[in-house]
């Protein structure tokens, strides 16, 4: 547990038992009806946390007592604490969401919340890399050692029995060390040819992977499901990975997941975005994350031509306003390649 979920705990145990209820309630209300992932859910309760926190220290000894300048006062002084003007935003949106479900529960006589204006956040265009940035980053695993520690040789991998049988057959097998590298290669072709999101790759099953159609099937935010497509290369990428790899380093924590980690479990996504920014920075590339990849892919299909909407379908964006923001980064690299090209620039 970090300092900071040590501090979120402290402080709701520090809160009047009416207070602290609430907490529980709204959290098991984003979990089992929103669905919203246990990160979501963090987030979201450590704002609450500390927005009650506050509003015991202005003498709120009841929630019904809570009220807009409470809420106010609670972003003002986060502003002054030094808070971005995201985090604002963020726990502005938290605070609204709170007040509508304590008003819907019974809870506040009044969604106090709807009234409650944030600071617009300052959106900067994402990091993209170029198309042979992008090539050279998938193709890395490839041409290079790992560079991490390669896991320990799984010798589940002899065993005839313990291998995947979606796998095919054993005899092409390696063992667990030239294993990672097939591993790491389809992870790297996945994000950038589907645009997924590091969890969702990672939260992949080997039956996701429709072959026959070269499409997965992902589950996103709030459990919403997609199909994506993929390419040619990542399904040469997957056909290694299933055929040699994978049965390499299966276990019995492996379950249906189609990517593996050293000890035989799903694959983590903090130690995916350790693979991708170690390949990254070994082929002499800007720092890269696996969003940055997402980020490349959905630019790199809109300056191909692709339909704004059928990028957000790709993404699995709710809005088609999250989308937008890549055809901002379109404009700017070709405002860029004007003035670098043009004679009257």
């Amino acid at each position: 547990m970090s300092r900071a979920d040590r501090g979120t705990r402290a402080m709701h145990q520090a809160l009047p038992p009416a207070l602290r209820d609430a907490v529980d309630g709204f959290a098991e209300h984003l979990s089992r009806v929103r669905n919203r992932s246990a990160h979501t859910v963090r987030a979201y309760v450590t704002d609450l946390v500390s927005l009650l926190d506050h509003a015991v220290r202005m003498g709120c000894v009841d929630l019904a007592e809570l009220d807009l300048s409470v809420l106010r006062s609670w972003l003002a002084r986060q502003r002054t604490m030094g808070a971005a003007r995201t985090s604002l935003a963020r726990r502005a949106a938290s605070a609204r969401a709170f007040s509508a479900w304590a008003h819907r529960a019974g809870l506040l006589p009044a969604d106090v919340g709807a009234a409650l204006a944030s600071p617009r956040a300052h959106r900067e265009l994402p990091s993209v890399l170029r198309a042979d940035q992008a090539a050279a980053l998938v193709e890395a695993p490839s041409r290079q050692a790992p560079p991490t520690a390669p896991p320990p040789t799984n010798p589940a991998h002899t065993d005839p029995a313990r291998t995947d049988p979606a796998a095919g057959p054993a005899s092409g097998t390696t063992d667990g060390a030239e294993a990672v590298p097939l591993r790491d290669r389809v992870l790297l072709e996945l994000l950038y040819a589907t645009g997924v999101r590091v969890s969702e790759a990672c939260g992949l099953d080997v039956g996701d992977v429709d072959h026959g159609r070269r499409v997965i099937r992902v589950f996103g935010k709030g459990g919403r499901e997609r199909s994506v497509p993929y390419g040619v290369p990542a399904q040469r990428a997957l056909d290694d990975w299933l055929r040699r790899g994978r049965p390499a380093m299966v276990g019995a924590r492996s379950g249906d997941a189609l990517l593996l980690g050293a000890r035989g479990g799903r694959l983590n996504p903090t130690t995916a975005r350790q693979i991708v920014g170690a390949y990254a920075e070994t082929a002499g590339l800007p720092r890269t994350s696996p969003h940055d990849l997402r980020h490349s892919a959905a630019t790199h299909l809109l300056e191909g031509g692709a339909d704004l909407r059928a990028v957000q379908e790709l993404l699995g964006h709710s809005s088609l306003a999250s989308t937008q923001i890549y055809t901002h980064v379109s404009v700017e690299r070709l405002r860029a390649a004007y003035r670098q090209a043009h004679p009257r620039a």
